[in-house]
């Protein structure tokens, strides 16, 4: 099954790629997560080690069910024939209605049909207070006007 934009990458699929990535992670929706990384997918995220579709739906079930209001925008560093460096941030509350701002960075690596064979996230999390937050669309897909990372000045 092919995941287009396929590699090798260029400025503009790179840049589809990671918004394609960014609308399926802010559906909230595992399984429709899952579909875009290969069946024995590696990951690292955090100290957490994931493995395979099966995990990785396990794991994003999880990860929603304690990270409230979970909103995200990613954007490209940088891209290399099939691997993308991304940056993101994103912003959640936790059950007791505490506010974080999540910065990262993740190395993607795609096979020949343009679904991620690896995944490696570096997350650190700030507690922000309700009035700082900087996403404020409706939960799901980010609206194509809202400012990304830079121009928010993240």
């Amino acid at each position: 099954m092919d995941r287009p934009p396929l590699p090798p990458f260029n400025e503009e699929t790179t840049v589809q790629k990671a918004r394609l990535a960014e609308d399926a992670w802010n559906s909230h929706d595992p399984a429709r997560v899952a579909l875009a990384y290969t069946v024995d997918s590696v990951w690292r995220n955090r100290a957490e080690f994931v493995t395979g579709r099966a995990e990785i739906e396990a794991f994003l079930a999880r990860k929603w069910a304690r990270e409230h209001d979970y909103r995200l925008i990613k954007e490209i560093w940088g891209f290399r024939i099939n691997r993308m460096a991304v940056r993101f941030a994103y912003e959640f509350r936790d059950d007791s209605g505490n506010w974080f701002r999540a910065y990262g960075n993740e190395n993607w690596e795609f096979d020949e049909h343009g679904l991620m064979r690896r995944r490696f996230a570096s997350i650190n999390d700030l507690p922000i207070r309700e009035a700082d937050r900087k996403f404020h669309w409706l939960l799901g897909r980010r609206p194509d006007d809202h400012p990304g990372l830079s121009e928010l000045g993240l």
